[in-house]
């Protein structure tokens, strides 16, 4: 039983060791090379993360656009939705903080 610990032990010393030593030659800090990294991430900024986000703007704006021309859902009354137990505690007490009158109507319905 002692032998085979022995051996088991000695395996998995050398497995590490060898994996530390094969880590370490490679990093920046033991090579002290840094010429040239921060091309590369200002090239992919410029060439890839601008366009990238312009696509997404130019996307968001589509979508906007495609959507203001539908026309508003017909108000629908439901006993359950738009419930006003108390007033809000601002305005006239009927409208939401973040009240839109486009898209969110009052407990009687939409505003125009």
């Amino acid at each position: 039983m002692k032998i085979m610990s022995a051996i088991l032990n000695h395996a998995i010393r050398r497995q590490f060791g060898a994996t530390a030593a094969r880590n370490m030659s490679g990093t920046a800090a033991t090579a002290g090379e840094h010429s040239g990294g921060y091309k590369v991430w200002k090239r992919l900024s410029f060439f890839v993360a601008v366009p990238a986000v312009g696509l997404c703007m130019l996307n968001a704006y589509l979508k906007h656009q495609e959507e203001h021309d539908h026309p508003r859902q017909e108000f629908v009354k439901y006993d359950y939705l738009r419930r006003r137990e108390k007033r809000f505690p601002w305005g006239e007490g009927n409208k939401s903080l973040f009240h839109n009158p486009h898209v969110n109507p009052l407990p009687d319905g939409y505003e125009h």
